[in-house]
């Protein structure tokens, strides 16, 4: 079982940038595939991005990418989304979650374990 903690969510202007981290315990981190969630206010969550269990392949949707920048450091049980010119409409809040399924999960009943989430409010 892994217990996941997100952190770095704040209030940046529109332009700007964040760093969300997700800290994990446990001592089997590595042997989780780690994805982003993101959920606004009244809709449903959806897929961020990705990052397989060794950090070699990333999945992003085309909404995110090369805007976003998802990674893993297995050493410090922890993975990281690198989000630059932030839009208002990436106001929501951000999940980490952790799958035992190899590829692209990109479901959430795909995903095992959940952090709380944490807050991004972007400013136009």
């Amino acid at each position: 079982q892994v217990q996941l903690v997100e952190s770095g969510g704040g209030l940046v202007q529109a332009g700007g940038s964040l760093r969300l981290s997700c800290a994990a315990t446990g001592r089997t981190f590595s042997s989780y595939t780690m994805g982003w969630f993101r959920q606004a206010p009244g809709k449903d969550r959806v897929f961020v991005a990705a990052i397989a269990r060794s950090g070699g392949n990333t999945y992003y949707t085309d909404y995110e990418k090369g805007r976003f920048t998802i990674s893993r450091d297995n050493a410090k049980n922890t993975v990281y989304l690198q989000m630059n010119s932030l839009k208002p409409e990436d106001t929501a809040v951000y999940y980490c979650a952790a799958s035992n399924r190899l590829g692209r999960p990109s479901r959430v009943d795909e995903y095992d374990y959940w952090g709380q989430g944490t807050q991004v409010t972007v400013s136009s």
